[in-house]
């Protein structure tokens, strides 16, 4: 994988790049579609290249190891073949899934004993296997195992998680570095910080995961329960020491208003089930706003869902037209809203491209966040 850093924005970190990898290339900054278990939620694939306009998705190594197992995409010969994707896809190491499990995991020096929420069967993560793992799935980028830290959690524990990362990330690249691709393609192992929202411990974990000159990084362990502002500071912590021409990816964050701030803090990658949650929901993100779409006021509004955003989706359909769907809970509603919330991201971190290049990035911005934070 190669990583060139184009241009970074005056009076701003915000950085424009490209990313190439074994299947294709990617324009930074890049939102990434999650694709949890091999399919973007209710989208045909072709409308995620078409429509969406998606460089990359994402996939879970948990739900992947579960369902449909790592025997059946290694016959199908990996999970690009599987699902006939022919563009890059990441994996998630299946930590934030398994901290996300509770009383049904266990942590441990080994690694993580865990209950699959599907069958209640038992299983083991280590940092080991998870590398097997996601060496089975092919994902052109795979993440090292961690754990997530809560949000909330105190120092002490915050310390203490933080260390346990950081030996499992040691035993991550060891088991990287001694095995081989099995597709016949290169893939990438990034590094995950954490370290909650204590600037000590990020400053520590960002140290260490730099002496290990990754093709790239990853801050996990945000948008967990935290504080916005919180995050943000420690976004800008991280980012003051992770090298500057690598990729930095930011795990599932998060509504377009963090998106941007991201990128003004120097991030080039995000990921998140918001865009597809919440469209499958009604909640419908604009260039002007975020409307829900199954509130009494649309149900006789025949204008656009974004009328600014033809740039974006090549057919809108109405408001009326979608609250009557969703009204009527006829599944398409959720189709087209997450396909919706989809290409606005994807148009997004587009447009903060070009105005990266342009220089225009950090009054654009400034404006643009007013506007698609408010509710309709």
């Amino acid at each position: 994988m190669k990583f060139e850093l184009q241009y970074t924005a005056p009076l701003s970190k915000a950085r424009a790049g490209k990313l190439e990898t074994a299947h294709g290339l990617i324009d930074t900054p890049i939102f990434m579609p999650v694709g949890t278990i091999g399919s973007v939620k209710g989208i045909h694939f072709k409308d995620v290249k078409e429509d969406i306009k998606a460089q990359i998705i994402l996939g879970n190594t948990y739900h992947l190891y579960l369902r449909p197992g790592v025997e059946i995409i290694e016959k199908a010969g990996g999970l690009h073949q599987f699902i006939g994707w022919d563009r890059p896809i990441l994996t998630d190491s299946g930590g934030f899934q398994v901290f996300s499990l509770g009383d049904i995991r266990k942590l441990s020096e080994e690694g993580a004993r865990f209950q699959s929420h599907i069958d209640g069967s038992r299983h083991l993560f280590t940092p080991e296997n998870v590398i097997d793992i996601q060496r089975s799935i092919g994902a052109d980028i795979i993440m090292a195992f961690d754990e997530c830290t809560p949000g909330d959690a105190d120092y002490d524990y915050a310390r203490k998680s933080l260390e346990l990362t950081q030996r499992w990330l040691e035993r991550c690249i060891k088991r990287f570095d001694e095995t081989e691709p099995k597709y016949g393609y290169s893939q990438s192992l990034f590094p995950i910080v954490q370290g909650c929202v204590y600037a000590d411990l990020r400053r520590k974990a960002a140290e260490h995961v730099a002496t290990f000159n990754s093709d790239g990084y990853a801050i996990g362990g945000l948008s967990v329960g935290e504080k916005e502002e919180d995050m943000y500071s420690m976004i800008e912590v991280v980012n003051d020491i992770l090298p500057e021409n690598k990729p930095r990816y930011l795990m599932g964050v998060g509504n377009p208003v963090n998106i941007l701030e991201g990128i003004d803090r120097g991030i080039d990658m995000f990921d998140c089930v918001m865009p597809t949650r919440n469209g499958r929901n009604g909640m419908l993100f604009t260039q002007n706003g975020i409307i829900n779409i199954k509130n009494t006021k649309w149900r006789d509004d025949f204008s656009p869902v974004d009328p600014d955003g033809t740039s974006f989706v090549d057919h809108q359909y109405s408001k009326a037209y979608l609250s009557h769907l969703f009204r009527a809970k006829e599944m398409l509603g959720a189709q087209i809203g997450s396909i919706h919330n989809l290409a606005f991201y994807l148009w997004l971190v587009g447009e903060a491209r070009k105005q990266i290049l342009a220089g225009s990035f950090k009054e654009w911005k400034e404006k643009m966040v007013k506007k698609i934070g408010k509710r309709l």
